[in-house]
C-alpha cells in the first residue's frame, strides 16, 4: 500500500497552478473567505452591525436552520457550504479537504469528487434543518440558528474514500503511518461525542447544529460509495449542468474554436462510432481496474494501470 510522504511545500504548489476542479473547489473556499471578511471589516468599521453572528453578510450566505428563511433563501444550501469566517475553521476544513482529495482522485475522477462534494454538503445542511425542525429542544432556537462551512463536504470526501481503500496508509505527523479508516473514525466519533453531550449542555454551546451537518455529510460519503458498488454513478446529474465550463474556469481559450477527433498523427479522422467503441473500452477497462482495487488493493495493481487509471483521471 502507497504511503502520503510527498513532500506539502511542492505539492501546494503543484496543486495551486494545476488546471483542475479540486483546486479550485479550494481555491473558491479561500476567495469567499477573504472577501467575506475584508466585506466585514468595513461594515463592522461602519457600525452596521455590532457581533460577528448579525453580519448581514454572514446571514445572506448560511443556511437557515428555519425553513420559512430557507424558502426566502433557498440559494444558502450551495453557499453556506464554501462561507467559513474564521481563519483555523478554514484552514482545518481546507487541510482535510487537501489531504482527502488527494487520495480519492487517486481511485476517482474529479467528477465524482465535485458530486461528493456538493451532495455531502447537501446532505448535512438537510439532516442540520431536519434535526432543528424535529426536536422541541433544537425548534426553541430554530429562527436564529444558521450553518456554515465546508465541514460536511469534506467529511463527505473523506469518509467516501476511506470506504473505498480503507486500508490506505497515511503517514502523520507524531503519530506515524496510520490507517486511513481510523482516521475516518476519529473525526465520526469527535462529533458523535459533542451531538451526546446536549444531555447536560446547552445546543448553542457546543454547536449542535454544525455536529449534526457533519454526520450529514459524512453518512453521504458511506452511502455514496456503497451506491457506486452497485452501478449507480451520483455525479451524473453533473451532466445537466455546463461541467466543461466549470472544469476550464479561468483556464486560456483555445488557440482555435475548431475541435478535431484523430486517432493519430498521420491518420485518418475517426467517426463517431469509431470513437464511442474507443470510449466504451476504456471505460470497461477502468471499471476491471477499479473492481481490482476494491478486491486486492491498490498495490496490487501493475506499473501499466496505474498510469492508465492516472491518465483517465485526468480526462475525466
Amino acid at each position: 500500500m502507497n504511503y502520503y510522504t510527498r513532500n506539502p511545500l511542492d505539492d501546494a504548489k503543484a496543486f495551486v497552478k494545476k488546471n483542475s476542479i479540486f483546486s479550485r473547489l479550494l481555491i473558491i473556499n479561500v476567495a469567499v473567505f477573504l472577501a467575506v471578511n475584508l466585506i466585514n471589516l468595513i461594515l463592522r468599521l461602519n457600525m452596521v452591525y455590532e457581533p460577528p453572528e448579525a453580519s448581514p453578510l454572514i446571514r445572506w450566505l448560511s443556511v437557515p436552520a428555519s425553513l420559512e428563511a430557507l424558502a426566502q433563501k433557498p440559494w444558502t444550501l450551495i453557499t453556506y457550504m464554501f462561507t467559513q469566517v474564521g481563519f483555523f475553521h478554514l484552514f482545518f476544513n481546507m487541510l482535510v479537504f487537501y489531504v482527502g482529495g488527494r487520495i480519492f482522485l487517486e481511485y476517482m475522477n474529479e467528477k465524482k469528487l465535485l458530486s461528493t462534494y456538493l451532495l455531502g454538503g447537501l446532505a448535512g445542511a438537510v439532516l442540520y434543518i431536519a434535526f432543528f425542525n424535529i426536536f422541541p429542544l433544537l425548534r426553541q432556537s430554530v429562527n436564529v440558528s444558521i450553518a456554515l462551512g465546508a465541514s460536511a463536504s469534506v467529511l463527505a470526501i473523506l469518509i467516501a474514500v476511506a470506504s473505498y481503500v480503507p486500508n490506505y496508509t497515511l503517514h502523520l505527523f507524531l503519530f506515524g503511518r496510520v490507517k486511513l479508516k481510523y482516521v475516518a473514525i476519529v473525526f465520526i466519533a469527535l462529533d458523535l461525542i459533542n451531538i451526546f453531550t446536549v444531555n447536560t449542555r446547552n445546543p448553542n454551546e457546543i454547536n449542535f447544529g454544525g455536529h449534526i451537518a457533519h454526520v450529514g455529510g459524512a453518512l453521504w460519503g458511506y452511502y455514496s460509495i456503497h451506491l457506486m458498488k452497485k452501478g449507480h454513478d451520483m455525479s451524473r446529474f453533473l451532466d445537466y449542468f455546463n461541467f466543461k465550463s466549470f472544469r476550464n474556469y479561468f483556464s486560456k481559450p483555445a488557440s482555435s474554436p475548431k475541435y478535431k477527433t484523430t486517432s493519430s498523427p498521420g491518420q485518418r479522422p475517426i467517426n463517431d462510432d469509431e470513437y464511442n467503441y474507443k470510449k466504451a473500452e476504456r471505460q470497461k477497462q477502468v471499471d476491471r481496474i477499479l473492481e481490482k482495487i476494491s478486491k486486492s488493493g491498490y498495490s496490487s495493481l501493475s506499473k501499466e494501470e496505474k498510469e492508465f487509471l492516472f491518465k483517465m483521471s485526468n480526462k475525466s
